[in-house]
């Protein structure tokens, strides 16, 4: 475990304050250098077989998809034997980032691997030659394990924009696509959609075949400016009409675009790579591809006895809305099954059915429009016919006893000193503040006076109040979402044996 805690201060210690734009921070300068010292080169990286995707929202669903589908195409024909995924960001543990057959390579391997990036890479800038930063060095650690595991594709999603991403020095990949495309992280990418979505076209490459999804019009004019230019031949992707009506994991409408995209991603790249006969996803690759889906902590649904928890890591109005009416959809089910289910209980005992209590757990600390988000969430649980009768503004810290998982705290390793301190994860510094959940809580209060507003210090104690909400009547449906953090510490209190998670420190 110390190597672990090694590695975490290490990556933390690349870490850079964020730049007034971004071409001030592209991430892809540098990158060809970084790889020589590796031994690596781009046709090494053209030899991984990628499948690169770009977006707003949608980037890790349409991943996952498109890595499950080509999973069990693989396990019935042998083509591909063995995937790689990267996406970003990740819920419970860094591993989550770089997966082999959807699995997050183990401690040992990220471990060994990064070391033997670590070592090779300049520890401090040059006039020649920058040191990698964070997202940087993961892309080349990346790379690095794809090319040393031998894995037969390697799927990879963009970090934020495309055009400078770390992850675009990739020259030939074998297919790209482009997911919904909105607006979000504008002070990089903006100011207008346009300009967002000339950043996300900047994977397409000449040679590769490229498929969109279904864009507002002006962006779709900026995607078929940019592929023209490149001379891509670009489609853009309808809802397929060969996905099944009654799965589940498509259940918030969305996902049924991210899959169609990725079913189009998929089979390019099988008519590209794979022998004649296996150049086709066969109707049994799409069902078990579907069915076997999972996105931890993107419309993720817990249920146990009378509580539902609907988790979703949105952090911006597009993601938003979307995560709003999945909650609809899914709270609407919920309470139907669960009045039926009781309705014998409820005659026996001659009492009044009570509808299900519905929560929302909100927590946002960004530097984005936060007052923005909260009225979207509340926007659309009104335009999705849902109404919280009980908010709860909660913080990104866990426990109340103030434990914290191993993946959010790091160790110093000096020499034979060692010192356990709270994660320096930038984006985990603005943990808390009463000053935003104050405000948060007079902005609901206008939006709806009716409604049991409380504020918590952590999100057990959210999780907790939730519950004890829901025992008041027949149980509750719980919204959790706001921001990835919130989620991670969500996921991590309510399925503690489903990763390390489970592993804490006391700080």
């Amino acid at each position: 475990m110390e190597g672990s805690y090694k590695v975490r201060n290490l990556l933390n210690s690349r870490k850079a304050p964020p730049k007034d734009s971004l071409k001030d921070m592209r991430g892809s300068d540098d990158m060809i250098k970084w790889l020589r010292l590796l031994d690596h080169s781009v046709e090494d990286l053209d030899g991984l077989n990628i499948i690169h995707v770009a977006g707003t929202k949608g980037k890790g669903s349409t991943c996952a998809f498109a890595e499950s589908f080509l999973k069990v195409h693989g396990k019935v024909t042998g083509h591909p034997r063995k995937t790689g995924l990267y996406t970003s960001p990740h819920i419970k543990t860094i591993r989550e980032r770089i997966r082999i057959n959807f699995e997050p390579i183990s401690e040992e391997l990220f471990t060994k691997r990064f070391f033997e990036v670590w070592d090779r890479l300049p520890k401090y800038p040059t006039d020649a030659l920058d040191v990698p930063r964070y997202l940087q060095f993961l892309a080349l650690l990346s790379f690095h394990v794809f090319i040393e595991e031998k894995v037969d594709v390697a799927i990879y999603e963009t970090h934020m924009g495309g055009e400078y991403d770390a992850t675009n020095v990739v020259k030939r990949p074998i297919v790209t696509g482009v997911t919904t495309i909105g607006m979000d992280h504008v002070r990089l990418l903006g100011p207008s959609i346009e300009d967002i979505a000339w950043h996300k076209a900047g994977i397409f490459k000449p040679g590769s075949l490229a498929f969109s999804a279904l864009q507002e019009p002006a962006v779709a004019a900026v995607l078929q400016r940019r592929a023209a230019e490149k001379e891509v031949a670009l489609k853009f992707v309808d809802i397929d009409s060969r996905l099944p009506t009654n799965a589940r994991a498509l259940k918030p409408g969305v996902q049924r675009t991210n899959c169609s995209l990725a079913l189009a991603l998929v089979g390019a790249f099988l008519r590209e790579m794979a022998p004649k006969e296996y150049s086709s996803l066969t109707s049994h690759d799409i069902f078990h591809g579907i069915d076997q889906f999972l996105w931890p902590g993107r419309f993720h649904s817990i249920s146990h006895e009378n509580y539902q928890w609907c988790i979703d890591g949105a952090h911006n109005e597009l993601s938003m809305q979307q995560a709003a009416q999945w909650f609809a959809e899914i709270a609407s089910e919920a309470q139907r099954y669960l009045i039926a289910s009781n309705l014998q209980y409820q005659v026996n005992n001659s009492s009044n059915s009570s509808p299900l209590a519905r929560i929302l757990i909100f927590a946002h600390f960004s530097d984005r429009d936060r007052t923005a988000l909260l009225k979207c969430v509340a926007r659309s649980l009104q335009d999705s016919g849902i109404r919280a009768q009980h908010v709860i503004f909660s913080t990104y810290d866990e426990r109340q006893d103030g434990v914290v998982r191993i993946g959010m705290a790091q160790r110093h390793i000096l020499g034979t000193e060692h010192r356990l301190i709270l994660t320096s994860d930038k984006n985990l510094q603005n943990r808390f503040s009463l000053e935003v959940q104050e405000r948060y809580a007079e902005i609901w209060r206008t939006i709806d006076p009716d409604a049991e507003i409380s504020l918590e210090r952590t999100i057990e104690g959210a999780l907790n109040l939730a519950r004890r909400i829901g025992d008041r009547g027949n149980g509750m449906q719980t919204l959790v979402t706001g921001s990835l953090h919130l989620v991670s510490g969500a996921l991590s209190l309510l399925e503690p044996n489903t990763s390390d998670s489970s592993h804490r420190v006391s700080v």
